[in-house]
C-alpha cells in the first residue's frame, strides 16, 4: 500500500474553546460527492483524537441552516459566505451552532485495475477454489476548510491511497485486502486534525 499526503495553508486556523468545525459533502455539479460513511469516520478521527476538535454532525448543521447549506444553494466560494451570513437570521443560526470552520470534503474510492481468475466448484463430498484473483483500488480525497469568521479559505488537505487486494483459491479462498479507505480516512483526519490544533 501507498499514501501520499499533501496540504496547502492560507491563513492561520485556531479552534478556539466554543468553536466547532463540521464536515460537508462538496456539493458536485457532476459525479459522486464524498460518501457519508467516509465523513462520519473523518469526523469521528477528529472528536476522538488524543487533543479533540469539536464536531457539528453534518446532518443536523445542515438541518438547522436549510436551506442554505443544501447542494443547491450552498455558497461556491467563501467570499459568498459574507452574503449569506447578511442574509436574516443567518448569521445567528450559525453562531448558534458554535461552528467556526466549514470543511468540504470531496472524493471516492474506485478500482484502477485487476486481474487474474478463480474459479470454485462443488461437488459431492468436497467444495473448493483453485486460482488467483487481484484487484487495485484508489481512494482520493480533498478537504477544503473555509474560515467562516473571516469569510475565506484557510487552505486545503488532500491524501491519496493505493493498494492492491488479491484472493489466493487454495481449497478454502484466501483474501488479503488492503484497506485502503480506512487508510484514507486515518490520514486525513491526521492532517486536519493537524492543521487545527497544530498549526502546521
Amino acid at each position: 500500500m501507498s499514501a501520499r499526503v499533501e496540504q496547502s495553508r492560507e491563513l492561520q486556523t485556531t479552534v478556539a474553546q466554543g468553536e466547532a468545525v463540521v464536515i460537508l459533502a462538496k456539493p458536485q455539479i457532476e459525479g459522486a460527492a464524498a460518501a457519508d460513511g467516509f465523513m462520519d469516520c473523518v469526523a469521528k478521527g477528529l472528536s476522538t483524537h488524543q487533543n479533540p476538535v469539536d464536531v457539528v454532525d453534518n446532518n443536523a448543521f445542515v438541518d438547522q441552516l436549510f436551506p442554505w447549506f443544501e447542494p443547491g444553494t450552498a455558497p461556491s466560494r467563501p467570499e459568498g459566505v459574507t452574503k449569506l451570513l447578511g442574509k436574516p437570521g443567518v448569521s445567528e443560526k450559525v453562531s448558534s451552532t458554535g461552528v467556526r470552520y466549514v470543511v468540504w470534503l470531496n472524493g471516492a474510492t474506485r478500482r484502477t485495475d485487476g486481474g487474474g481468475s478463480l474459479a470454485c466448484g462443488v461437488a459431492p463430498g468436497a467444495a473448493g477454489c483453485i486460482g488467483f484473483g487481484w484487484w487495485e483500488k484508489e481512494s482520493a480525497f480533498e478537504a477544503t476548510i473555509w474560515d467562516l469568521k473571516q469569510a475565506k479559505s484557510a487552505g486545503s488537505v488532500g491524501t491519496n491511497v493505493t493498494g492492491t487486494s488479491a484472493i489466493v483459491g487454495a481449497i478454502v479462498p484466501l483474501p488479503f485486502i488492503a484497506r485502503v479507505e480506512g487508510t484514507a480516512c486515518n490520514r486525513l483526519s491526521d492532517q486536519l486534525h493537524a492543521f487545527f490544533k497544530g498549526g502546521g
